[in-house]
């Protein structure tokens, strides 16, 4: 596959990536009250389960480029996480600041053992 081929296939597939997270985060948030960004919960772990679900399969080079950078990088987001717990510590919501940031650690850490499990399988 050649360099150029492989750049157009990132700019694609990311950009699938980042349609498919705003639909899973809106749709989660709106079934959901309060301010706990359950979006972004919901949006990070089914990544990392992804992502270790690809690093289980043991693709070829390029196709874990696009699959695993291109695709799940641009459809979890470390920096939404982190803008919500801030926006959560300075509203004074610190059990929610501090659950966000220990449920996301411990989840996704578990989600990918899980996928990457699954995927070894394979």
């Amino acid at each position: 596959m050649t360099d150029a081929l492989v750049w157009v296939g990132v700019f694609l597939v990311g950009g699938l990536g980042a349609v498919c997270r705003l639909t899973v985060d809106k749709a989660v948030s709106h079934r959901t009250r309060g301010s706990f960004p359950y979006g972004t919960l919901v949006v990070n772990i089914s990544g990392a389960a992804l992502l270790g679900f690809l690093a289980g399969l043991t693709l070829p080079a390029h196709v874990a480029l696009l699959a695993g950078t291109a695709f799940v990088g641009s459809y979890t987001t470390f920096s939404t996480w982190m803008l919500e717990t801030h926006r959560l510590a300075e509203e004074r919501q610190i059990r929610s600041a501090l659950g966000n940031l220990g449920l996301s650690v411990v989840l996704g850490l578990a989600a990918a053992f899980a996928g990457q499990t699954v995927g070894s399988m394979l």
